[in-house]
């Protein structure tokens, strides 16, 4: 069983910085990333890593601004947010596959089958 934790979340002014953690356990995971939920929104993904090869991906929002990255000795999932606004105001969600999925299918919730219970984080000056 795979168990995904997350953390780091919470209160920060615009422009500000944050880095999530997302702890993993049990078995190894192939692609990894990190959803978000805004209040009334549907949920959305925001970064992805495929363990294979590395690849990763990052949805057009928080490009330049966001980088995952992944302690493969630690078993840690980061996500570093920079220069944050109030539209990036919403719940993240650690999310991973076993399956070896196309990477096609990166963004689709389905496909994701490991979920942690999520870290708020709140935007606001």
């Amino acid at each position: 069983q795979v168990q995904l934790v997350e953390s780091g979340g919470g209160l920060v002014q615009p422009g500000g910085s944050l880095r999530l953690s997302c702890a993993a356990s049990g078995r190894t995971l192939d692609l990894i990333a990190w959803f978000r939920q805004a209040p009334g929104k549907q949920r959305e993904g925001v970064s992805c890593i495929r363990s294979r090869d590395g690849r990763t991906d990052y949805a057009d929002s928080v490009k330049g601004r966001f980088t995952m990255s992944k302690d493969n000795v630690k078993n840690m999932i980061y996500l570093q947010m920079n220069d944050l606004k109030p539209e990036d105001t919403a719940i993240y969600y650690c999310a991973g596959t076993d399956d070896l999925l196309p990477w096609l299918n990166r963004w689709w919730n389905d496909a994701y089958n490991y979920w942690g219970q999520g870290t708020q984080v709140i935007v606001s000056s």
